[in-house]
């Protein structure tokens, strides 16, 4: 594993109140639907078996409903949040996202072998090639922008998916994942929480760190894998796939955050701009181990019957991120951005 740069010091930038994002613009009927209930209005009766599970209006309308659970959005009643009918409407919407992943996540509820699936993780191919190493060797500042714009939408979130589950485990894997999640908030310094630090590289890199700033910008495969996370944390019968999602963020993350650090530093970007990733390189590869010994191996002594959740959990969480992955090289590729509105050139 390469060797962790040096961590910066503290950001000490002033936390801002938390405030509620605007309502996107819709993108086709089902997440007009969903706006519009948000507004007030009736909640439709629409056909969303038909739709594209991994298509903009989808993906739009289930993070819409996901967000209710999070900050909210302004203008909205938090009442909203348990409405019958607007539950009922996200239900559909589920099971359409849901039987996707399932169809095409490779072994998905059949292999439960949890070792296999996590051997896979440890080790990087020779010849992989992702946004990180493209970032490292070759990436301009547009697309380092344009990168982490895009995940500005789990990351000023971040651990709060996973923070879900923690309710439905018992005994020490419910204790392991406190602990990581405990680092994940800065371990008792709102200065350290990952979300900060994530906030403070935004406007480093001349970004809107507001939350939510880049959701009517992000494509459907940006908006997928953050709501594969909030399905599973919203569903008990999905603990253990949020389990499998959480040991691929946690046991693949520091060879990444190492080369976008080093990608950063490339393109000029000072400890602030670094800050984040770098403290991903040390922190993840604690966590790594926690993960796998502290929450899922007494996770499947207590419930074996969980281990192809997990190898699920794993699987989706993969095959989500080589699509936004795909798409962002590809668009780069063609020297176009990736978002549907890009952002404006840093200052």
């Amino acid at each position: 594993m390469p060797t962790a740069p040096q961590t910066a010091a503290p950001s000490r930038e002033p936390i801002p109140p938390a405030e509620a994002p605007a309502l996107p613009g819709p993108r086709g009927p089902l997440s007009a639907a969903v706006l519009d209930a948000l507004r007030g209005a009736p909640v439709a009766r629409l056909d969303t078996g038909s739709a594209d599970p991994y298509g903009e209006d989808l993906q739009l309308a289930l993070y819409c409903c996901y967000e209710l659970h999070y900050r909210g959005f302004a203008g909205v009643a938090d009442d909203r949040e348990w409405d019958p009918e607007l539950l009922g409407l996200r239900r559909a919407l589920e099971r359409t996202f849901l039987a996707a992943l399932r169809r095409d996540a490779p072994g998905s509820g059949t292999d439960d072998d949890v070792d296999a699936a996590i051997a896979g993780l440890l080790v990087e191919p020779t010849d992989a090639w992702g946004v990180s190493h493209h970032l490292r060797r070759d990436g301009e500042l547009w697309q380092l922008r344009e990168y982490v714009a895009l995940r500005s939408l789990y990351h000023l979130k971040e651990a709060d998916p996973q923070a879900l589950v923690i309710a439905r485990l018992s005994g020490p894997a419910k204790a392991a994942l406190v602990t990581v999640e405990h680092d994940e908030y800065g371990a008792g310094d709102p200065n350290r929480m990952h979300a900060h630090l994530f906030a403070a590289m935004m406007r480093e890199l001349g970004l809107d760190a507001r939350y939510g700033a880049y959701l009517d910008d992000a494509p459907a495969e940006a908006l997928a894998e953050v709501n594969l996370m909030s399905l599973c944390g919203l569903h008990r019968g999905l603990r253990g796939a949020l389990v499998g999602q959480f040991a691929t963020v946690e046991l693949t993350s520091s060879p990444g955050s190492d080369r976008l650090v080093r990608a950063i530093r490339r393109l000029g970007g000072g400890p602030a701009a670094s800050e984040f990733y770098a403290e991903h390189v040390e922190a993840d590869a604690v966590h790594e181990q926690l993960v796998r010994r502290g929450v899922i191996t007494p996770l499947l002594a207590a419930e074996p019957a969980l281990a192809a959740d997990i190898v699920f959990g794993i699987e989706a969480s993969s095959l989500l991120a080589d699509r936004l992955s795909e798409v962002l090289l590809d668009r780069w590729a063609q020297g176009r951005s990736a978002l549907r509105r890009p952002p404006p050139a840093a200052g």
